[in-house]
């Protein structure tokens, strides 16, 4: 019996060794990964320049936590300034604690400018925010809350699209709105660029600050560096992870100097966050993702992969309701006939690794380094899948 607290369902799977967009395990067996750690691999498993950058770096220093300066930590800063609306970041070691420096960060401004009865935070139907007892609240799903006492105070919630509702819950004390352009745990359900114009103007007319988790979206997921540049628009802060460690674990606050102008020495920190071996890391992802090409190459290849699953929807259209998603953060949801976990289950059975989601979606997050080849394997070991949860397959 293993001693690792069993907060997690596990397949019964070890795996040894990646490269690229596969995975081997112990017992020898190679799977297809359209997982990606849950959209962490960005660039695949061993990426050499990734190799390069950490063994390097492991053979100086590892970590000299933030009583010093780091300089890989400015630079990676800078970089991550330069290519968004960016002007000041705060590195964490995950998602979670991205959001909650977001939070923290909106309820500091409006303290510091005046109000500070503003520290309620609107979030949307559906959210995932990460598992800290803030990030649950904001995401106010009862499977995470339950039994972990009362609600953390300060969160509302409206549901998905239903733009009046969002309108009217708006409030005095109202210090945020904070939602992801693409939900990811949710179904994969993409905010249409029109809704996001809409609330950067609803926050821009009521004083409050827009928040966007991009934690699984951002870093070039979508075809964009970021979700929202689809829409045009700019956040106040903005919490970003996974893809930027490409497996390391690294996360990242972003904000405007406006926004972020509660946050001085002392009012909030880390001990591991941006050290020197995660900035390493996190430079060497740059490196590629901001390569001329590398992010409009992940927007075509999401067009071929959507076709692609065009094909395989009109091939299963008793099976498949809708693709759905942005990008290579693609969603197949299923209809009430079967469960996204059997196709998964299925899928895994014949090599392929794929992500449950929300309303009954089957989550494909393919490495960005993804080829035209090994979509086409993903699509035939998806039809294998498909055929083999029929209904009427499984009453033979």
């Amino acid at each position: 019996m293993s001693a690792v607290l069993p907060t997690y369902a596990r397949a019964d799977l070890e795996f040894a060794e990646g490269k690229g967009a596969r995975m081997t395990t112990t017992d020898g067996r190679t799977f297809l990964d359209f997982s990606s750690g849950i959209a962490v691999n960005a660039l695949g498993h061993s990426h050499p320049h990734l190799v390069a950058a950490i063994t390097e770096q492991a053979q100086k220093i590892w970590h000299t936590s933030n009583l010093f300066r780091i300089p890989d930590q400015e630079r990676l800063a800078e970089r991550l300034c330069d290519a968004t609306f960016a002007e000041q970041v705060f590195f964490t070691n995950s998602g979670a604690e991205a959001v909650e420096c977001s939070l923290k960060a909106a309820r500091r401004y409006h303290h510091v400018t005046g109000n500070p009865q503003r520290y309620r935070v609107l979030s949307f139907e559906g959210a995932f925010h990460g598992r800290t007892l803030a990030t649950i609240a904001a995401g106010n799903q009862a499977k995470h809350l339950d039994g972990f006492g009362p609600k953390v105070d300060g969160f509302d919630q409206v549901g998905f699209g239903d733009h009046e509702a969002l309108k009217g819950a708006i409030t005095d004390e109202t210090a945020a709105i904070i939602l992801e352009p693409v939900q990811g745990e949710g179904g994969m359900r993409a905010v249409p660029p029109q809704c996001l114009r809409g609330l950067r103007e609803l926050c821009d007319a009521h004083g409050i600050l827009l928040i966007l988790d991009e934690v699984q979206c951002g870093v070039g997921r979508t075809g964009k560096l970021f979700a929202h540049e689809w829409a045009g628009i700019q956040p106040d802060i903005m919490a970003i992870a996974k893809a930027l460690g490409g497996g390391f674990p690294i996360g990242a606050c972003l904000m405007t100097k406006d926004a972020g102008q509660g946050l001085v020495a002392g009012t909030h920190g880390t001990t591991y966050g941006g050290n020197p071996l995660g900035m390493a890391v996190g430079n060497a992802v740059l490196d590629v993702v901001l390569e001329d090409g590398f992010v409009s190459g992940v927007a075509d290849k999401a067009l071929r992969l959507k076709q692609m699953l065009a094909g395989l929807q009109d091939a299963h259209p008793d099976l498949i309701e809708d693709v759905r998603g942005l990008g290579l953060m693609i969603g197949v949801k299923c209809r009430d006939t079967i469960t996204n976990a059997a196709v998964v289950s299925a899928a895994r059975d014949a090599g392929l690794l794929t992500v449950p989601a929300g309303d009954n979606t089957v989550r494909l997050l393919p490495p960005l380094i993804i080829t035209e080849e090994e979509m086409s394997e993903a699509i035939g070991i998806l039809n294998t899948a498909f055929t083999a949860v029929r209904p009427s397959a499984a009453a033979e």
